[in-house]
């Protein structure tokens, strides 16, 4: 058995086309976020990856829909994304293909 720790690896993602990573692959990337009530999300897309989130605690406003533990929430290529925190929020994100941190787009 292999451990790690989900604080080694940048902002919680921690398999993907990037370092650190546990699995390195093109094919897709994870990553586990908290994010605090008080912090606030950049609006932004991604230029090519379709991101897959799963609400694992918590609740948030995701373009215009309320959601909470168990929803999952699906952002295409190009689709601004706007959050807005109503809670401490547990989320896992799997995005495809991988294509490192370059792939993000912030929206003013």
């Amino acid at each position: 058995m292999k451990r790690e720790r989900i604080e080694n690896f940048t902002r919680g993602w921690f398999i993907g086309n990037f370092e650190p990573a546990i699995l390195k692959t093109e094919e897709f990337e994870v990553g586990f976020q908290i994010h605090k009530k008080e912090d606030t999300p950049e609006k932004h897309y991604q230029e090519l990856s379709t991101e897959y989130n799963l609400l694992l605690v918590g609740s948030l406003i995701a373009n215009g829909e309320t959601l909470g533990p168990g929803d999952i929430f699906i952002f295409d290529p190009k689709e601004v994304t706007i959050v807005e925190l109503l809670e401490e929020c547990h989320i896992v994100c799997v995005k495809t293909p991988s294509l490192g941190f370059n792939d993000k787009v912030v929206v003013e």
